[in-house]
């Protein structure tokens, strides 16, 4: 007895610590709910804080068209009711709690209504205006907001007035009929069925003109008197005419019967009576001609629809009578039309989608297409841009029962994609069956890959039939081409897919696998040469431009030395000329001569200061336009010029036409003797000139030499300081 009682105390001990555990799990949940709750309210208080601090209706969402879809019910009412409560006051007075509730909401929504115009967002350029303030600037100077307000002015107050039974007070309400016209059009870009649609609306709009004659009619046979003649509204001391629904019925029959032409009106008796007549059967033309008018846009919308989205065929029955065609090939033509109608199969995508943008085409044909398209084998791990791009080129095709999709031996143009049916591979004799390909299976996309080594080319390998009706996508071959050619990754894992199924087939030549590499090393080699090619193009046009610079600039140096050497040679001969004078008074003297060579050598390293100056600057540009080849040919043309100036003296032409002056001379003067007098002296400068002449070259060369070292030092500086 000890030990159970030990045993059941344990157990209580257990259960207790167990449910305390419980209890306290339970409720740190329920705090930590709580919690969350407490969370969850104060966040959403302060979205909503947010929210409403910069709430912007975005006109494109659908809050937006809801709203506009809420609106049309108070502006249907004030066209309605106030009216009818103006001319049928029994109607007014009987339920004017009612129209006075419904009168005060509408009023009450015109004012929420004003509210969502403020915070309505607009474009901009584009972009979605969503500040407030410039919101609300740009609603209080439109021509929307003096609208509004009119139609909310408090003219209520005229009741105590005219009394409670005038609500034609009110009628400030109807300005708001513009805003009725905008959500009937949003609906109309938005519902599925546009024709029916312009239906309803045409309806509506003659309900409420004919509602409003029903009650002027009522109104202008109160004002001459009920039952005063066939005309008028009877009298209502007869029961029959005196309830409130049996007027409003009778009125609206009588403007309806007006409106359409329709039965016979009783015969107008007053003046009043007959312009009230007049006016209905000029409004009743213009409802007519609205009538018939949209009836027949709706029933031609509807006849494009249907040549849009299938074949005319009317058109094909009237080329078959005149072509004579037989009977069972019309039948079947006239089934496969039927086919379509029935079953809404559209064969004309491209051209129905073609008034959209591309990005909208596609996307539509990607969710319809795409699924289809990858479920081909050959297509699968391809880019998903590169079926986007084929979703746009595939065709609808629909084939009847017992008609060959192709025949073996035909040249191949397309692939077909099974979207629907069964299609059987059948033997040349047309009865036997190979297999039978059913949905998402494709055929042909040999023939169009162009596979190097396919013992059957192009053509077709097998008869393919349709069992019975059956819907194709076909790609052709161009179109499949345009798009590989963009991808070049994805036309080599098709090719490379293709030849693993001519492999399986035996359809495949080794000897055209080899083909095919040496077409491609070909072709990479052809690559290489065509880049290098350009290369090398627009390294010779580099070359050109700078061979054009540096001839201008040789060209420009060339005219520069002219001028400078055209400056300098009159002074020689003036300079010459006093040296003969000095030299016949003091005879032949060597400090004259040697006086001589120092000049002549100053005026020739004062040339070379100057050609060098020169041609540091300009082999400067040069460094910094053409390269290294072009300043050492521009160098060497300029040691070649300076060559040639300076050693103009020693030219031998130049000293026989000299001696051959002294020799004139000394002959005039009567001294034949070589040696003596002016030809010794002669003889001795023209030694002098010799030599100096060649120190100055000799100079010359050294100075340019020391200049050009001094350059491609500079060169290699710069082209150390850029790396």
């Amino acid at each position: 007895m000890d030990k159970t009682s030990d045993v059941s105390i344990g157990g209580n001990q257990w259960q207790r610590l167990l449910r305390w555990q419980r209890g306290k799990k339970v409720s740190e949940e329920g705090e930590d709910g709580v919690k969350d709750e407490e969370k969850r309210n104060t966040n959403l208080d302060l979205k909503w804080e947010v929210n409403w601090k910069e709430w912007v209706v975005d006109p494109a969402e659908h809050f937006y068209y809801v709203w506009l879809q809420v609106m049309i019910f108070p502006v249907v009412y004030n066209w309605v009711i106030i009216i009818l409560r103006t001319c049928f006051t029994t109607i007014a007075l009987s339920y004017l709690p009612v129209w006075l509730t419904l009168d005060y909401l509408a009023d009450l929504m015109y004012l929420v209504d004003m509210i969502i115009t403020v915070h309505t967002g607009y474009l901009d350029q584009g972009i979605l205006i969503k500040d407030v303030t410039q919101l609300r600037k740009r609603y209080l100077h439109s021509k929307s907001f003096l609208r509004d307000l009119v139609s909310l002015l408090p003219t209520d107050f005229l009741y105590l007035v005219f009394g409670i039974q005038a609500p034609l007070v009110r009628i400030n309400r109807l300005v708001r009929i513009p805003r009725l016209n905008e959500a009937l059009d949003r609906m109309e870009t938005r519902t599925s069925y546009p024709n029916t649609f312009r239906i309803s609306k045409l309806m509506i709009y003659i309900f409420v003109l004919i509602h409003w004659n029903a009650c002027l009619y009522f109104a202008l046979s109160s004002y001459i008197g009920f039952g005063s003649d066939r005309w008028v509204y009877p009298n209502m001391t007869n029961p029959a005419f005196a309830s409130m629904r049996r007027q409003y019925f009778y009125c609206f029959w009588f403007s309806a019967q007006i409106f359409t032409t329709v039965g016979d009106t009783p015969l107008p008796k007053r003046e009043e009576e007959y312009l009230f007549m007049i006016a209905d059967l000029l409004i009743a033309v213009l409802v007519f001609a609205s009538i018939v008018g949209n009836v027949g846009n709706v029933i031609t919308s509807l006849r494009d629809r249907d040549n849009v989205f299938f074949p005319n065929h009317e058109l094909v029955k009237a080329y078959l009578r005149s072509h004579h065609i037989s009977k069972e090939l019309r039948q079947r033509i006239d089934s496969w039309y039927q086919h379509l109608h029935i079953n809404k199969k559209i064969m004309r995508e491209y051209e129905i989608l073609q008034q959209l943008p591309v990005h909208l085409r596609t996307e539509i044909a990607v969710s319809v297409h795409l699924p289809t398209l990858s479920k081909v084998t050959i297509f699968q791990r391809c880019e998903k841009s590169l079926l986007e791009e084929l979703v746009l080129k595939l065709t609808p095709q629909v084939f009847s029962p017992g008609e060959y999709v192709c025949r073996k031996g035909d040249v191949g143009h397309e692939m077909y994609i099974i979207r629907e049916g069964k299609l059987a591979v059948v033997a040349d004799d047309g009865v036997t069956e190979f297999a039978v390909l059913t949905e998402s299976n494709f055929f042909g996309e040999i023939s169009i890959l162009n596979i190097k080594g396919n013992k059957s080319g192009n053509r077709r390998t097998a008869n393919i039939r349709s069992i019975g009706y059956s819907d194709l996508f076909s790609l052709s071959k161009e179109d499949l081409t345009d798009v590989l050619s963009e991808f070049p990754a994805a036309k080599r894992h098709l090719e490379e897919k293709g030849r693993q199924i001519l492999t399986k087939m035996g359809m495949l030549e080794e000897s055209g696998e080899r083909e095919e590499g040496e077409a491609e090393k070909v072709e990479t080699k052809i690559g290489r040469l065509e880049s290098k090619l350009e290369i090398l193009q627009t390294k010779l046009a580099r070359l050109m431009s700078e061979l054009e610079s540096s001839s201008r600039k040789m060209q420009a140096r060339v005219e520069q030395l002219e001028r400078e050497v055209a400056a300098v040679e009159p002074q020689l001969p003036e300079d010459e000329e006093g040296e003969r004078e000095k030299g016949r008074g003091e005879g032949v003297g060597g400090e004259v001569g040697w006086e001589r060579e120092e000049a002549e050598g100053e005026a020739d390293e004062g040339l070379d200061t100057k050609v060098k100056k020169q041609g540091q600057g300009e082999d400067g540009d040069v460094t910094k336009e053409g390269d290294g080849e072009s300043t050492k040919s521009t160098k060497e043309d300029v040691e070649r010029m300076l060559e040639g100036d300076k050693c103009g003296l020693k030219d031998p032409e130049y000293r026989e036409k000299k001696k051959e002056d002294g020799g004139e001379k000394n002959r005039e003067k009567g001294d034949d003797r070589p040696g003596k007098g002016d030809g010794a002296e002669i003889e001795h400068e023209d030694e002098k000139e010799e030599k100096s002449g060649e120190r100055a070259s000799e100079e010359g060369r050294e100075k340019v030499e020391e200049d050009s070292e001094n350059v491609e030092r500079e060169q290699k500086d710069e082209g150390q300081k850029k790396e």
